[in-house]
């Protein structure tokens, strides 16, 4: 089982965000090659979901990171799409609080998709 590892400082978010990102109206996701952890068969993918406090309230804010999370690991079971070489972080918008499970789960697949097929 792959374990969700979160980012822990502010300059692994920094390098990230100034690589690849791709964009909708519901979320956006950063990804770059991984620099934590450079051994290559490791049982970790590091993920962050940042959210804004203009949203709501952490209620509202830690559903919308359990959805999110749930979906990739649901991605992480189904297909080999996600790239554990990779480090992402993924910006939550309040749309995804309102989207349902299904359509969200096939937006974050063919985003993902998208990644994997661009060379990073």
């Amino acid at each position: 089982m792959i374990k969700l590892e979160s980012l822990k400082k502010s300059s692994h978010f920094e390098m990230i965000l100034k690589n690849r990102v791709i964009n909708n109206n519901i979320y956006s996701i950063y990804c770059k090659k991984n620099f934590i952890d450079k051994n290559k068969n490791n049982k970790k993918l590091y993920i962050s979901f940042v959210l804004k406090k203009k949203i709501g309230n952490a209620v509202k804010r830690n559903r919308i990171r359990r959805k999110m999370r749930s979906i990739i690991q649901k991605l992480l079971k189904i297909d080999s799409i996600i790239n554990l070489n990779n480090a992402y972080v993924i910006f939550g918008k309040e749309k995804v609080y309102r989207e349902y499970h299904n359509s969200l789960f096939e937006k974050m697949k063919k985003s993902f998709k998208s990644i994997k097929d661009i060379n990073l």
